[in-house]
């Protein structure tokens, strides 16, 4: 019996969820979704929504979608358990912060089975992923994990990792410089776009207010 199986919390009754979410061009550039923006709308369609379900796969059903220029509004549907699965995404991190890596990520994996639109359980996925430098799937997890909601700093940060680990340079440096409008003075990130080749802008200097506050 598997770590998982000894933790898993009771199941109640099954929900379906209909919610929206947003798939962003820069993240799918050069894979089929990223297809669909270049289709103009006269030949746009069913080849897009399908390219959608795949990538969307069969835990979550298409409803709708709208193409813009930069992002895809798809309206989804799913079933699941969403309190287990926030539940086992809490033990599952609790374990990773404790060593148990391999027993965390398992249970990652089993709280999307039980709420595939898992934002947390899908974030902490792709930084243990990444962490670990398995980049493409890691890579894969933390788009799903903004796309579901996710974001922040920490998100954008190891988005970059991993396109810099596949040696996707220019995608790197574009998650980097969105990090950057987060925290502007985040040090990690600046460095991480120096070993690119790319100079950051500069930082803004703190007021003086905020200097003698911390004096």
């Amino acid at each position: 019996m598997s770590a998982s199986d000894k933790q898993a919390p009771p199941r109640t009754t099954r929900s379906r969820a209909r919610r929206s979410i947003v798939i962003r061009r820069v993240d799918h550039v050069g894979d089929p979704v990223g297809l669909a923006f270049l289709e103009s709308p006269e030949t746009a369609g069913d080849s897009v929504l399908e390219r959608i379900r795949e990538y969307l796969g069969a835990k979550l059903k298409l409803v709708k979608a709208e193409v813009s220029h930069d992002e895809i509004t798809v309206e989804i549907e799913s079933r699941g358990w969403p309190e287990e699965g926030t539940r086992m995404a809490s033990v599952a991190r609790e374990l990773y912060e404790k060593g148990a890596r391999r027993s965390a990520l398992a249970m990652y994996r089993d709280a999307l089975e039980l709420d595939p639109l898992n934002a947390e359980a899908m974030l902490r996925l792709g930084l243990a992923l990444a962490e670990q430098e398995k980049f493409a799937d890691a890579l894969v997890a933390l788009k799903h994990a903004r796309e579901f909601g996710a974001g922040g700093i920490e998100l954008l940060s190891a988005m970059g990792r991993c396109a810099a680990g596949m040696e996707r340079s220019a995608t790197a440096i574009a998650y980097y410089e969105e990090a950057l409008k987060l925290e502007p003075r985040n040090f990690v990130v600046r460095r991480a776009l120096s070993a690119l080749g790319h100079k950051p802008a500069t930082a803004p200097k703190q007021s003086s207010a905020v200097r003698s506050r911390r004096d």
